[in-house]
């Protein structure tokens, strides 16, 4: 065969012609705009956490005030109250059992306390 086959490379070319017709932008700047400034609005304080600690013997703490489980629903329904985006972060002893972490949760349910975090510690990476 002596004759070269070009075909497949328009082809191709003209693939390449539609891809960069598709991906390049169009300039939008033909009309001179004056764009709204945007009010200067001060932001919203951080929230403050709310921590419930549970130590090894099973004494509970709520915002470094110990309470037991009846005063723990107590509080967190009067904190609801002012707050109800209320959220709290259950930081438990790694040697605390697992009841009373979940006893901790249960309370936190009935409350109607819907953001819960546990908090942990990263592991050691070996």
């Amino acid at each position: 065969m002596t004759e070269l086959n070009i075909t497949p490379l328009l082809d191709l070319a003209f693939v390449l012609l539609v891809i960069f017709i598709i991906t390049t932008t169009p300039v939008v700047n033909d009309l001179e705009l004056k764009l709204p400034e945007a009010s200067k609005r001060q932001k919203d304080p951080p929230r403050k956490a709310n921590y419930i600690t549970v130590e090894a013997g099973g004494k509970i703490w709520i915002n470094k005030a110990a309470v037991d489980l009846a005063g723990l629903q107590e509080n967190l329904v009067a904190l609801r109250m002012d707050d109800p985006d209320l959220s709290v972060i259950v930081r438990g002893d790694s040697k605390t059992k697992y009841r009373q972490i979940r006893a901790v949760m249960d309370v936190c349910q009935q409350a109607n306390v819907l953001k819960v975090d546990l908090a942990t510690e990263a592991a050691d990476k070996k």
